[in-house]
C-alpha cells in the first residue's frame, strides 16, 4: 500500500473484511466439499451450505473490490475481548446444554457473550437472555420437537 494520492488500497478496514470473508467462504466450500448437492427438485444436504459459502465469498470479494474505490478506515489494532468472549460463550453453552438443559445453558452463553462489548449491562442483558432462551424453548422444542434438554435438572427433561 502506498500513501497519498496514489494509493491502491484506499480503505485497508474493508480490505481485510473482504479477504476474511472469502477466507471463510473458502473454508466452507472445503469442508462440505463432500457432501452432495443434489439438483432445485431435490435438494441435497450440500445445497445450502455450498450456496451461502458462494454468496459469503462474492459479498466479500465486493468489499475487497470496494476497498480500492472508496476511502474508508485504516486498519485499526483489535482487542482479543470479543472473540475471547464470544469463544467462551460457545464452548459453555456445548458444555452445559446437556447437564443443565437450555433452560440454563442460553441464558449463561448469553451473558457470558455479552461481555465481549465493553457496554454491557445487566438488566437489559438479563432481560434479553430470558426473552431469546423461551424464543428458542418455543421454536426448537416446542414447534420443531428437537430433543433438546430443557431442564433435566427439574423436570427430568
Amino acid at each position: 500500500m502506498t500513501q497519498g494520492r496514489g494509493r491502491t488500497v484506499r480503505s485497508p478496514q474493508d480490505l481485510a473484511a473482504g479477504l476474511f470473508l472469502v477466507a471463510v467462504a473458502l473454508v466452507a466450500l472445503w469442508q462440505g466439499a463432500d457432501l452432495p448437492a443434489g439438483s432445485l427438485s431435490q435438494m441435497g444436504p450440500g445445497m445450502l451450505p455450498r450456496a451461502l459459502a458462494v454468496l459469503t465469498g462474492i459479498c466479500g470479494l465486493a468489499i475487497a473490490i470496494g476497498s480500492l474505490r472508496w476511502d474508508g478506515p485504516a486498519l485499526e489494532r483489535w482487542s482479543l475481548r470479543g472473540p475471547l468472549f464470544i469463544l467462551g460463550a460457545i464452548v459453555i453453552f456445548g458444555l452445559a446444554v446437556r447437564p443443565l438443559g437450555l433452560a440454563v445453558a442460553g441464558p449463561l452463553a448469553l451473558a457470558v457473550g455479552a461481555l465481549a462489548g465493553g457496554e454491557t449491562r445487566l438488566v437489559e442483558t438479563l432481560v434479553f437472555a430470558v426473552l431469546l432462551t423461551l424464543f428458542c424453548l418455543g421454536l426448537f422444542v416446542v414447534m420443531l420437537g428437537l430433543p433438546i434438554p430443557i431442564a433435566p435438572w427439574l423436570i427430568g427433561r
